[in-house]
């Protein structure tokens, strides 16, 4: 039973280092979606994010019951400072090991709390390996970010805080998840005084930890996860968040990377801060069930979770939140390669705001043009475009969930070479850091020709490579096993529609 964490919870020792954070009414949002949007502003924790209050509950408790000399914790960055802010307040040593990939801002940030950090490996799996190893070498007391009592009534002090701020009828609280501490914290303390109060997680489409755990009624490790929201970049849910979750979890959302961007967008208009990816998992999720189940009237509780954000992804995020938010399409269309026909496309358009046009001479017959146009009412929008595009004889392709069309094309339009012969193409993801990129040249190695290779730094947790390769027939059996064994996350993308349009 779950009850048990109501007095851990109320007992829970955490305002040495945390703060009770505001309950502010979100009006844009608000007004927006016809509900009333309230956010809890976890982002304005000392360290910029819920998890202070976890570890610090953890390791206080921990103290109470024996003589500790250091401790040790693995983390992506946000309970990192947490863990390396409550030992220097404790007077005791401690060691983060953090993934490679992890923010420099977040590295830097525990440094100055204290903390001596060590960086290993590229996912939060790889630092926790490494640091139990190290925990054991030294005797160190690890301090596990979610999968403990003390650490999930830590983070349950937020439901606390909720209830106290809001005695009224809340709908629903949306709560990011990564390890799931944090649900499982608000889930116990608000499902037993509010057992009619929805508990809805969020997670990335591409970390989806608990919503696969639920579907199959066990924990599950995830072959892969994505890592653009970092801090919830876990493949497995803890086996005590999600004894506790699966008792108080009413449901789970999952939302794409380009939702994530709209929702740090939302968040922005709102409060005027910038919520890190894992930070604004809930009103990216709350967004999305607004959506599907129609609700209106309701008021509806997301957890601002951090605001550890990298500057440099800032570019990444503005590119992918218009997308996100369905305010702009990306579209291919075919016109005649005759003077005037741009003209003559663009009136057919009519005063929708073109926001990117590309084009380089293919042929003399047609012409390839790749755009970007702003959208005022979304996929309806689009659709009425896309259909008075076709009725006017223009072949029109919708790019706008294209992967590769939004990651690489659009900054490589430029025509078609048609001499290239025994082409393939592949896209390529990897961790981002230091070398990342020619790391990734030296294993691709040099058995087949390059023929097409585009690679932008978009400031994320891991870099995205476009390649082109020249492989016989004959050979193509051998690259897929060759490419397997590399061990980078690639699709084949010889098929796309934009590949044979524009590339």
């Amino acid at each position: 039973m779950t009850t048990k964490y109501i007095k851990k919870i109320l007992e829970a020792h955490v305002y040495d280092v945390a703060v009770e954070t505001p309950l502010d009414e979100a009006l844009n949002l608000s007004k927006r979606l016809d509900n009333r949007v309230l956010m809890k502003r976890e982002d304005l924790q000392s360290v910029f994010s819920f998890k202070c209050r976890g570890a610090y509950n953890r390791i206080y408790q921990l103290l109470k019951q024996k003589k500790v000399s250091g401790v040790i914790a693995a983390s992506a960055g946000n309970h990192a400072q947490g863990v390396a802010l409550a030992a220097t307040r404790q007077g005791i040593d401690a060691t983060i090991v953090m993934p490679k990939t992890t923010p420099d801002i977040k590295v830097k940030a525990v440094q100055s709390l204290g903390g001596k950090t060590v960086l290993v490996g590229d996912t939060y799996d790889d630092a926790y390996q490494h640091a139990i190893k190290l925990a054991a070498e030294k005797k160190l007391e690890f301090i596990h970010p979610f999968d403990h009592p003390d650490t999930i009534a830590g983070q349950g002090t937020v439901g606390m805080e909720i209830l106290r701020q809001h005695n009224d009828n809340i709908h629903a609280v949306f709560v990011p998840v990564g390890g799931g501490g944090l649900i499982a914290g608000i889930g116990a303390y608000i499902k037993y005084l509010r057992p009619k109060t929805k508990i809805i997680g969020v997670e990335p489409e591409d970390a989806p930890t608990l919503a696969e755990a639920m579907r199959k009624q066990r924990r599950v490790v995830l072959k892969d996860v994505g890592i653009f929201a970092d801090g919830v970049a876990v493949k497995q849910i803890g086996r005590e968040t999600f004894r506790v979750a699966r008792q108080c979890v009413d449901d789970v959302i999952c939302v794409t990377t380009d939702e994530i961007c709209a929702a740090i967008k939302d968040i922005f208009d709102d409060t005027r801060s910038i919520m890190e990816p894992a930070g604004a998992l809930a009103v990216a999720g709350m967004k999305k069930y607004v959506a599907a189940r129609q609700v209106r009237d309701k008021t509806l509780i997301v957890i601002n979770s951090g605001a550890n954000m990298n500057f440099d992804r800032l570019r990444h995020v503005s590119e992918r939140a218009e997308l996100g938010e369905q305010r702009e399409a990306l579209i291919a269309a075919t016109i005649p390669e005759r003077p005037g026909s741009f003209r003559t496309f663009c009136k057919t358009i009519g005063k929708i705001g073109i926001t990117e046009f590309n084009y380089r001479y293919s042929d003399d017959k047609d012409a390839q043009v790749f755009a970007g146009v702003k959208l005022v009412n979304g996929l309806e929008e689009k659709e009425q475009l896309i259909e008075k595009l076709i009725a006017n004889d223009y072949p029109v392709v919708d790019m706008t969930d294209n992967e590769m069309a939004k990651n690489h094309v659009r900054y490589m339009v430029g025509g078609r070479f048609p001499a290239v012969g025994d082409e393939v193409l592949y896209r390529f993801q990897f961790p981002e850091r230091p070398g990342a990129l020619l790391d990734f040249l030296t294993r691709i190695g040099k058995r087949w020709n390059i023929s097409l290779f585009h690679y932008r730094n978009h400031g994320a947790a891991y870099g995205r490579v476009l390649v082109g390769l020249q492989i016989p027939l004959n050979e193509r059996k051998q690259l897929v096993s060759y490419l397997d064994k590399l061990g980078y996350r690639y699709w084949e993308e010889t098929d796309n529609p934009a590949y044979k349009l524009f590339l």
